[in-house]
């Protein structure tokens, strides 16, 4: 599944759940970040949520998820798993920029990076979660994209939301008409003018699913009954036009796709 694959983010934030399926290995719990010349500011964790802000010459650094997931032991371990391993890499790929920038005698650009975890669906089964990503290495302008999680409170484990699906490639082919129709409408709107169908041009054609980050939401908090779909920047279109969000309403074809151990879970919406 796409996610963000640009900058340091994306292998650290992605590592711990692409590996090995399904389920996501439970890392150690590690030490919170340093505090700096700058400082770390951190919202208290009485109530579960967590959010960390630091900023130093080199870098600035946020990252943040709600109460929600901070109320679950297993995923506050693995939300501050990556935590700790993204604040590693900013502060060592910040500092090694900076070390270049003053060795070649050109100014240094400050890195930045920002994960916000948000709450999309929580069903009595699951937790569905989504991330906006932001960073930014020193070049014309930062970049941002997505990703997302569904935490199984039954197993204590982390799922990608397109495994609960046969694949990607089946549910792809049950939405992609419905899909390709709302963004070719949205295009036009952004672009003052209709899509050549037709074209050459990628900005102009249909996005499959596996260049998309999915979202599993519930629209009752008791099953999921509707996906969404983030399209990031230079994908559907150029950076000007930005990203593309849409939600679609489960169907019944939809419901034949999702693998049959999950098919509870989903219901199709009226």
């Amino acid at each position: 599944m796409h996610r963000v694959y640009w900058g340091l983010a994306v292998g650290l934030l992605l590592v711990s759940c692409r590996e090995g399926g399904e389920q996501t290995e439970l890392p150690e719990e590690s030490a919170s970040p340093e505090a700096t010349e700058s400082g770390t500011v951190e919202t208290p964790r009485a109530v579960g949520a967590r959010a960390v802000v630091e900023e130093t010459d080199d870098f600035l650094f946020e990252y943040s998820y709600p109460k929600e997931a901070g109320d679950i032991p297993e995923l506050a371990i693995l939300l501050d798993s990556r935590l700790d391993r993204l604040r590693a890499a900013l502060a060592s790929q910040s500092a090694e920029a900076r070390d270049d920038a003053q060795d070649n005698g050109f100014p240094y650009n400050k890195y930045s990076n920002e994960v916000i975890w948000e709450v999309v669906a929580d069903t009595p089964q699951y937790l569905s979660l989504s991330a906006r990503i932001s960073n930014y290495t020193g070049g014309a302008h930062g970049n941002y994209g997505f990703d997302a999680l569904v935490w199984d409170k039954v197993a204590a484990r982390a799922l990608e939301p397109e495994s609960l699906f046969e694949s990607v490639g089946e549910l792809d082919a049950v939405v992609t008409e419905r899909l390709c129709d709302m963004l070719n409408r949205e295009r036009a709107k952004r672009r003052g003018e209709p899509v050549e169908e037709e074209s050459d041009n990628p900005f102009e054609q249909c996005v499959s699913l596996d260049e998309t980050t999915i979202l599993l939401g519930s629209s009752n908090g008791r099953i999921f009954n509707r996906i969404g779909v983030k399209i990031g920047p230079y994908v559907a279109g150029p950076y000007a036009e930005g990203a593309y969000e849409f939600t679609l309403d489960m169907t019944p074809a939809m419901l034949e796709v999702v693998k049959e151990e999950r098919r509870s879970a989903f219901a199709a919406r009226n």
